[in-house]
């Protein structure tokens, strides 16, 4: 299997490194015994910036590599691939 790198990449790992830092802090947060609302707003932004960075990951999948798959189509043939990709952000 060959490796493709995607220009997205450097910004997906930026992205979830930011997400470690704060998942870092949650836990000094919850050892720290501050309060569960903090803790609880904390946590959503992590699981929010994973989530985005899987959803940057996945579409950027479905635009390189899917397309160099399939190859290039036609605007009438388009439809389904970019149905697929419409429906892929509610991953």
């Amino acid at each position: 299997m060959v490796e493709h790198p995607h220009r997205s990449h450097p910004t997906i790992v930026k992205r979830l490194k930011r997400a470690e830092g704060h998942l870092r802090s949650v836990v000094g947060m919850i050892e720290g015994g501050k309060p569960c609302l903090d803790i609880a707003q904390q946590l959503h932004a992590v699981e929010k910036a994973v989530a985005q960075a899987k959803r940057a990951l996945i579409h950027d999948h479905l635009d390189h590599c899917l397309e160099e798959t399939i190859g290039p189509l036609p605007r009438e043939k388009r439809g389904s691939v970019d149905e697929f990709k419409q429906i892929a952000k509610y991953l």
